[in-house]
């Protein structure tokens, strides 16, 4: 399940928009397609972002054609901030872009194309890395799933969110893997319904029990004892803890604490933003308000309803039982464990 390759100067970035119905890959050989494929959400998820646009810097330097570097360079400035403009709140994005041109400036002696094929090893290495940290985070992870346990997941923290295998659907592969007899909840994730297209494709691609139910079902299933822990994935994670996830997160973590149910965040430290010490500053996407009116372009809503949609929330870490990274299982206080993991990893 390849979320997007790179193959003769083209990313190949499979279309989310079209699953689970089809399999189709959009051809990006220019910067402006990689872009909107990020913003109409073909390719999504923190990780898969970071990926892309690491990829979309590498489109758009092959695109100049100057030999002069300073003039390279400015064009390589403005393709960054064109991709970090792209969507605001998950920090791999601008991780990725700010990782790409770091190392340019580590590396001032190279000409232009020796500049050009650094950005191309540094975006392969993003990518490589990303799977590694996949598996690693679900190794960790699957050690908090005991046998036989009911897990409860939001919107798609899967392999289509990432380079490959997954944050909190690659704890749930690893601990399928090792037998424990799971069985997965998926909650659809109004309004675009990532956990109903996206989720329980890939469970059932890899043969995992799912349930899919509706976001409004989740207090219902808890107070019925059908929901043993909640895992579920970030865009961001700020230095005190905090979590910006897909929209509905902190409704499911206010739900797992009211009845005694451990709320588990699964992230690569590609997520973690130090530079905000609470998730009050962590910028917030609102989406187009179609997205709610509407279901696969069929209108639900009448014509002109005023709309409020925004795409995350955020979930204060007084409600996060654990963060799972590649570097181990994270708890309170966060403000020092997760600085010091960091430091350690």
């Amino acid at each position: 399940m390849q979320t997007m390759f790179w193959a003769d100067g083209v990313l190949h970035i499979l279309d989310q928009t079209k699953l689970p119905g089809q399999t189709e890959y959009i051809q990006a050989g220019d910067v402006e397609t990689v872009a909107q494929a990020i913003c109409r959400l073909s390719v999504r998820g923190a990780p898969a972002i970071g990926a892309a646009a690491a990829y979309g810097l590498v489109i758009g330097a092959l695109a100049v054609s100057t030999t002069d570097k300073t003039l390279f360079l400015t064009a390589l400035q403005k393709v960054s901030v064109q991709l970090a403009a792209t969507r605001p709140t998950a920090v791999n994005l601008n991780w990725a872009l700010k990782r790409l041109l770091t190392a340019v400036n580590k590396h001032s002696d190279l000409d232009v194309d020796g500049i050009k094929q650094l950005l191309l090893a540094e975006a392969d290495q993003i990518l490589e890395q990303d799977i590694v940290a996949n598996r690693q985070m679900g190794e960790h992870g699957q050690q908090l799933v005991p046998p036989n346990a009911n897990i409860l997941t939001h919107c798609n923290a899967g392999a289509l969110a990432t380079a490959g295998f997954g944050t909190a659907l690659g704890v749930i592969r690893t601990a399928h893997r090792q037998g424990k007899n799971i069985q997965v909840y998926a909650g659809e994730t109004r309004p675009l319904l990532q956990g109903a297209r996206l989720t329980t494709w890939e469970m059932i691609q890899d043969n995992i029990p799912v349930t899919l139910i509706t976001d409004n079902m989740a207090g219902y299933l808890m107070a019925q004892g059908k929901v043993d822990l909640v895992l579920v994935g970030a865009d961001r994670i700020v230095a005190n803890g905090d979590v910006a996830n897909k929209i509905g997160t902190y409704s499911l973590a206010v739900l797992a604490q009211a009845h005694n149910i451990p709320f588990y965040v699964a992230a690569p430290t590609s997520t973690l933003d130090f530079s905000l010490p609470t998730g009050e500053q962590i910028p917030v996407e609102e989406r187009d308000v179609n997205e709610v009116t509407a279901i696969a372009g069929q209108p639900i809503a009448p014509a002109g309803v005023p709309v409020w949609n925004p795409a995350f929330d955020i979930t204060p870490n007084k409600l996060v039982t654990a963060i799972i990274t590649e570097h181990g299982v994270i708890r309170q206080p966060y403000v020092d464990n997760l600085k010091r993991m960091f430091e350690r990893g």
